[in-house]
C-alpha cells in the first residue's frame, strides 16, 4: 500500500529529526565529555580551578579584582587590569565598555543624573590612581592634572575656522579651575552641566605629560571580555617594588614568582608574554604571607 505523499514527507522528516537528535544531542555531547576526561585534559575541562587550603579560590582563566571595600587597590597584591564585566570580573556579565578612541567628552552630572565618563577620562583617572599606588608619575598626554580628559570645545568666528571666540573645558564642571587659563588668547571657561556646547570644535590638548607614560596601557584599559586574568610584564615590573616592600621580601624573590607565572607567546609567535595575576597572587599568599 502506497502512503500518501504528505504522510511520507512527514515520516522522512521525523526520521531525520530522530537521527540528528541521537547524533548531536546524545552521541556528540558524550564524545566531548569523554575527551574531557582524558589524562591531561580533565583539569581544564573542569574549569582550571585554583585551590588554597582545600577550597576553590578561583580559576586561572578568569581574573579577579584585588581591591578593598572602597575599590582601592590592596598594596600587598599585584593589581589586575580594569574590567568592564559587571562590577568587575563578573563571569555572568562578560563584556567590554564599547567605548572607542573618539570617546573623549564626558556627560557631566546634572541633578539626579550621574553622567557618563568618556574613555579618555576613565584612562586619565586610572593612570593617576595607579601612579599614586606605585609611587610613579601617573600623568598621561591629553589628561588634566586632576585626572579627566584635557578637552576643549572651541568656538570660532566662522564656525570651523577663523579666530577663537570662546573656549570651554568640557570635562571640568564649574566651579573647577580649567586646566589651561587661555587658548589662542581666549579665556578658558569650566563647563556648566547640562549646557549644550556642540557648536564648538572638539579640541584635545596634549599638555606636558611625558611622551611615554610610566603607567602601561593595560593598567588603564579593560580587555574585550572583561575577564582576562593577565597583565603585561611591564605592568608587573611597575608593581613589583611595592609588593616586595609590603610582603617584606626581596625584589629578587618576588621576581622569581613573576617569572614562574609568566607565559610566553601562544604557539611561539602569537600575542605577547603575559603574567597571570590570579596565580601570582595565590603564590604570594602561600610563600610570603602577610603577618
Amino acid at each position: 500500500m502506497r502512503l500518501p505523499n504528505w504522510l511520507g514527507q512527514h515520516l522522512a522528516a521525523f526520521r531525520a529529526v530522530l537521527v540528528f537528535t541521537v547524533l548531536l544531542g546524545i552521541a556528540y555531547p558524550l564524545l566531548l565529555v569523554g575527551i574531557g576526561l582524558l589524562p591531561g585534559l580533565h583539569h581544564r575541562a573542569g574549569g582550571s580551578l585554583l585551590t588554597s587550603g582545600g577550597r576553590d579560590v578561583g580559576s586561572k582563566l578568569i581574573g579577579q579584582s584585588f581591591v578593598d571595600a572602597d575599590g582601592n587597590g590592596i598594596p600587598r597584591y599585584f593589581q589586575s587590569r580594569p574590567s568592564a564585566a559587571g562590577d568587575g570580573y563578573d563571569p555572568t556579565a562578560s563584556g567590554a565598555s564599547n567605548l572607542g578612541p573618539e570617546s573623549i567628552e564626558d556627560v557631566l552630572p546634572t541633578g539626579g543624573d550621574e553622567g557618563t565618563q568618556s574613555l579618555l577620562t576613565q584612562v586619565c583617572a586610572r593612570s593617576l590612581a595607579v601612579g599614586e599606588l606605585n609611587g610613579v608619575d601617573g600623568r598621561r598626554p591629553f589628561c588634566t592634572p586632576d585626572g579627566v580628559g584635557a578637552v576643549l570645545r572651541v568656538f570660532r568666528r566662522d564656525g570651523l575656522t577663523g579666530p577663537a571666540t570662546r573656549a570651554v573645558s568640557v570635562n571640568q564642571a564649574r566651579p573647577a579651575t580649567p586646566f589651561v587659563a587661555t587658548f589662542e588668547g581666549v579665556p578658558v571657561e569650566s563647563a556648566v552641566p547640562g549646557e549644550d556646547y556642540s557648536g564648538g570644535v572638539l579640541t584635545p590638548v596634549r599638555g606636558d605629560a611625558p611622551a611615554v607614560p610610566a603607567v602601561p596601557s593595560d593598567a588603564v584599559t579593560a580587555s574585550g571580555s572583561g575577564l582576562d586574568p593577565h597583565i603585561t610584564p611591564a605592568y608587573a615590573q611597575l608593581q613589583l617594588p611595592r609588593v616586595a616592600r609590603e610582603r617584606g621580601a626581596t625584589e629578587a624573590a618576588i621576581q622569581r614568582l613573576v617569572d614562574d607565572n609568566t607565559a610566553g607567546r601562544s604557539v611561539g609567535f602569537m600575542g605577547e608574554k603575559r603574567v597571570n595575576v590570579v596565580r601570582l597572587n595565590l603564590d604570594l599568599d602561600n610563600q610570603f604571607p602577610v603577618r
